[in-house]
């Protein structure tokens, strides 16, 4: 698996990952998702239970968003990196925070390379 943040509404991890899980399996896809035990909390848009995917295509991330529709929460579609290649002591990843089709807001987490990977949120805005 990827070191990406994928999320849902703090509350509602368990019915999107079995949704996203049988919708994939419905569609003949090898896509497994899985629900961490960790929780990413930020100012401005509430907590968030993390996911991890088996899989980083663009019809997993299609799924996200399809589930966030489908139950009206706010999910976290993450794996966008910056464009300059900067070497850092923490490794960084970009998301946003999506409600239905619109982008809500933006987030920069950042980790630990080696040891316990917990992310943390290291900036957000609003859109």
């Amino acid at each position: 698996m990827k070191e990406q943040v994928y999320g849902a509404e703090r509350g509602n991890g368990e019915k999107v990952t079995s949704w996203i899980n049988e919708q994939a399996k419905s569609e003949g896809l090898s896509l497994k998702v899985k629900l961490e035990e960790v929780i990413l909390s930020t100012q401005n848009f509430g907590d968030f239970e993390l996911l991890s995917l088996s899989d980083d295509s663009i019809t997993s991330r299609k799924l996200i968003s399809k589930a966030g529709k489908r139950f009206g929460v706010k999910m976290i579609e993450g794996g966008y990196k910056e464009m300059a290649r900067i070497i850092r002591i923490k490794k960084s990843d970009y998301a946003k925070v999506i409600k239905g089709e619109k982008v809500i807001g933006h987030l920069e987490m950042e980790t630990s390379r080696f040891g316990a990977k917990k992310w943390e949120i290291k900036s957000e805005e609003r859109r």
